[in-house]
């Protein structure tokens, strides 16, 4: 995929993704990208087409101090929309998230939460999740790589 042409393209977010396509919004950060499903490439980070893997597709700062492999909780996210689209979480990924902070029903981690369906996500980014500081990562406030 080029440089992610959807980003270059204006998205209507008043109106539904297009058949077949998947859009995803990173809260607080107001992020939006859209690709048709399956189209992807997988960058190694999570699961292919977990939202880590998107985020790093795209540019999108999801910290990840485990490299993306259900070891930490770092990438942990909060599903504002589009719960039924995503795989169920695995017994690994619930161990783990009983040791996140600000755990709450819609949390997920991002390596794990794989989207399965075209349509539309929302996702947060709990902002005391984020490290500002990491090992050579921009500041997750706007900062590009």
């Amino acid at each position: 995929m080029s440089e992610h042409t959807a980003e270059a393209q204006a998205i209507d977010l008043s109106q539904p993704p297009a058949e077949n396509m998947v859009r995803v919004t990173f809260q607080p950060e107001g992020r939006t990208v859209e690709f048709p499903f399956g189209t992807m490439p997988y960058d190694h980070h999570g699961l292919p087409m977990s939202f880590l893997d998107v985020a790093e597709n795209y540019h999108i700062f999801l910290d990840h101090a485990c490299g993306g492999v259900c070891a930490c909780t770092t990438c942990h996210i909060h599903i504002k929309q589009g719960e039924p689209g995503l795989n169920e979480p695995t017994e690994d990924e619930l161990d783990r998230m009983e040791k996140a902070p600000g755990l709450q029903l819609n949390s997920r981690l991002g390596c794990q939460a794989v989207i399965e369906k075209p349509g539309a996500y929302v996702v947060e980014i709990p902002s005391w999740n984020k490290n500002y500081v990491s090992e050579g990562k921009p500041l997750a406030m706007g900062e590009s790589k």
